[in-house]
């Protein structure tokens, strides 16, 4: 790798990281709400003191966004710069090896909720162009700003803001830092993301709870009535049993398969390291890559009923919810996808109860063209800063954004990111690795550098 740019003053940004990271935003939990506004006006302050103008939160219907803008490049591309400040609910408490907002180094990790995803990396672009900023006077190229801080229960606010702006966003193409490298040292550039449908399932029987002793054979019971519905999901073989789920799905070209056959992988290693399972699943007929980033998934994330204490409580309960998530590859809709799950939840219903599919939240699939001018100067700066060719992957996860920058805005992203694949996202102990986060600020500066010529 290239030596880490001198102009760099690492201390301070290390402390600035660690302030960002202290600040527990946790958006799916309301008595968090004084640590969304304190992240929000952090990630403001820190944009100011980069020299950025027209610094602003929007307030709206959610969570603030964070607005501000460097327009004095004329005649020349402008980007928009997306992250999030929001982070998940760092339980279980007991498995981080140090509080997860009291961000600690050991070797060259910072561990900290929030770490990867996506502090850390929100905070390579703000100091990326503040750092260029400074040294140069001015940018090559016009930047645009826009944080949020719902990323993590479904980015509402910003689909609104989003919509109403449309084409007058004022930006050419999007850069993201929300994604990881393939394997360390390895610039990567993500192409492609899986689009989703988070729903919840519930199954209401009597309208209480009833005495099994005094009711079992005659009354439904709503936790069985689910486990009824969600086995008919999917078979033993992972294939989504849902009528037409597969009509829309489109098979990656020949050159992306070869392409990802090529990439430095050890299946064995991920079972063991990554998965930790006694042996991997998935749709036969398709290999590793094509079932996490090119083929519709569906998982159950949760069931809610009945009595689950210590003891005995010999109930019949009256509801059970179950919450449910299906993965979208191109060409899938989320609205029509929910309609053929919901359907098929109605189906599987069995006699006796009532069955209620809700859509919480989605987002679109999408796929980039490699060929695209911003995807390319992009990888030309990555080859350059850590000296080794860019692979182009797909993403099994979502970023919602992504799409909506498509459907909306009408531009390309490009997802630039620096994170690992054993960053351990929403779980305990999450960490990023330091010489990426000081790596990936000096490609973002490069990348702007190389936009501008």
């Amino acid at each position: 790798m290239l030596a880490l740019p001198m102009n760099l003053d690492r201390q301070a940004l290390l402390d600035g990281l660690q302030a960002f990271l202290r600040i527990p935003s946790i958006s799916t939990l309301p008595e968090h709400q004084p640590d969304i506004r304190r992240a929000a006006e952090f990630v403001a302050a820190e944009l100011r003191a980069g020299g950025l103008e027209q610094v602003r939160l929007i307030e709206g219907g959610g969570n603030p966004l964070v607005s501000a803008e460097w327009l004095g490049a004329p005649g020349k591309p402008t980007l928009l710069l997306y992250g999030h400040y929001d982070v998940q609910p760092p339980d279980p408490l007991d498995e981080w090896h140090s509080p997860p907002f009291e961000p600690t180094i050991r070797g060259d990790d910072i561990f900290a909720r929030g770490a990867s995803d996506d502090k850390g990396q929100t905070y390579i672009l703000i100091q990326a162009v503040a750092s260029l900023l400074r040294d140069t006077g001015a940018l090559p190229v016009n930047i645009r700003f826009l944080i949020e801080g719902e990323e993590e229960v479904g980015g509402e606010h910003i689909e609104s803001y989003l919509k109403a702006q449309g084409r007058n966003l004022g930006a050419d193409a999007a850069l993201i830092a929300d994604t990881e490298l393939f394997a360390p040292g390895l610039p990567t550039l993500c192409v492609g993301l899986r689009g989703i449908i988070y729903t919840e399932v519930e199954v209401t029987g009597a309208g209480h709870d009833l005495h099994s002793g005094v009711y079992g054979g005659v009354a439904p019971n709503p936790l069985q009535a689910l486990a009824h519905i969600l086995a008919g999901l999917k078979d033993p073989q992972e294939r989504i049993l849902i009528p037409g789920i597969y009509d829309r799905v489109r098979r990656p070209s020949p050159a992306e398969l070869e392409a990802w056959a090529r990439l430095p992988f050890d299946e064995e290693q991920y079972r063991i390291k990554e998965v930790d399972v006694p042996e991997l699943v998935g749709e036969p007929g398709y290999n590793i890559f094509e079932r996490t980033w090119a083929r519709p998934t569906l998982e159950v994330h949760g069931i809610r009923g009945g009595f689950t204490g210590e003891g005995a409580k010999t109930v019949i309960p009256a509801r059970a919810t179950a919450k449910v998530s299906l993965r979208l590859v191109p060409d899938m809709e989320p609205e029509e996808t929910f309609r053929l799950f919901s359907e098929h939840v109605s189906r599987l219903a069995p006699r006796g109860v009532r069955v209620r599919a809700t859509n919480l939240h989605g987002g679109g699939p999408s796929v980039v063209d490699p060929d695209n001018h911003f995807i390319r100067v992009a990888a030309q700066a990555l080859d350059e800063v850590f000296a080794s060719q860019t692979v182009y992957i797909r993403s099994g996860g979502s970023i919602p954004i992504v799409g909506l920058f498509d459907q909306y805005a009408g531009i390309p992203s490009v997802m630039m990111g620096f994170g690992l694949p054993d960053d351990n996202l929403h779980a305990p102990n999450e960490k990023f690795h330091l010489p990426n986060f000081f790596l990936g600020m000096e490609a973002v500066r490069r990348y702007l550098e190389m936009l501008g010529q």
